[in-house]
């Protein structure tokens, strides 16, 4: 098979790897252009681009897949099919008509649950208990098209959106592997989605972040998890050494009753409308990211602000 691949965050990298080691000809890998990335904010590829160039691919970055000379390099590949992983852009009808077998994607949900951007953190933050991964045929609706293959995965205790990113990067690209041959051969068996189940996974909004500790326990451990360890649920609070912004990176559910946002113990039990979360991992502003002990070590938060 003749393939393009069209991917551009870390959960896409391991779509592209497992294709290109299976002996697939990736005639081309799509990716969004360069952009500000770490603390300098310079100028820097995509994790799916920095793969592919490392590895002699193709390359393209285009602002738009809808401008006509992008549709019209697309169509010149002459591709058997395009796989579609995370890519950040919507592609136009004359894209996926170009490929002979189509365009197929693969998504971070068990669909029709969890259509959209944010599939990973959406599931957490609404305290899912299974999640999956679907390669679907892609359509012009937004993650409507049929499914040729699920696998479901269970969501732990302490997952986050990065440890569940992991996982269900690793099964997807297994699964997408596995799926092209049935493709190319037409044995592939196409399942339209149900009606009913329907919901959206909006990108995250700001606003979203900060933590409501009025909210109870469960609901506070959700969003903790799902918006870590990027953007990262957040926190001000006063400590010893004056005002500080927390990032919550990983939490827990266990007992104790106070206050919303009361802090309960010295190593971060904290009171929310009901019930109690203790933060195991967090991050202060200008420091990196630190487990439970070393981060009470030497530093005590003395109230939460808000």
């Amino acid at each position: 098979m003749r393939l393009a691949f069209l991917g551009t965050p870390d959960f896409a990298v391991a779509s592209l790897a497992a294709i290109a080691e299976a002996g697939f000809e990736v005639a081309c890998v799509y990716s969004q252009p360069p952009a500000p990335r770490g603390r300098g904010k310079k100028l820097s590829p995509s994790p799916v681009q920095a793969f592919a160039e490392a590895r002699g691919l193709a390359v393209r970055t285009p602002v738009s897949m809808r401008a006509p000379e992008e549709i019209a390099a697309f169509q010149a590949l002459g591709l058997d099919a395009a796989v579609v992983v995370a890519f950040g852009q919507i592609l136009p009808l004359p894209v996926i008509e170009a490929p002979r077998l189509g365009v197929f994607n693969l998504h971070a949900s068990l669909l029709p649950r969890w259509r959209g951007a944010a599939p990973i953190q959406r599931a957490i933050m609404a305290g899912d208990k299974l999640t999956g991964v679907a390669v679907m045929r892609l359509t012009e609706g937004l993650d409507e098209g049929p499914t040729l293959a699920v696998e479901r995965l269970r969501i732990d205790a302490l997952d986050t959106a990065g440890t569940l990113q992991d996982r269900l990067a690793s099964t997807g690209a297994r699964l997408m592997v596995d799926a092209l041959p049935t493709i190319a051969d037409g044995t592939a068996v196409e399942t339209p989605q149900p009606d009913e189940g329907v919901t959206y996974a909006k990108k995250i909004r700001p606003r979203e972040t900060r933590i409501d500790w009025t909210r109870s326990a469960a609901r506070v451990d959700c969003r903790i998890r799902g918006l870590a360890p990027s953007p990262g649920a957040w926190f001000e609070a006063e400590s010893e050494r004056g005002p500080v912004r927390i990032k919550a990176l990983l939490s827990r559910v266990e007992e104790g009753e106070g206050a919303a946002g009361e802090i309960l113990d010295e190593r971060l039990l904290i009171a929310c409308g009901t019930g109690a979360v203790r933060l195991l991992a967090a991050q202060r502003e200008g420091r990196g990211a630190q487990g439970l002990d070393d981060f009470v070590r030497g530093f005590r938060v003395t109230r939460i602000v808000g």
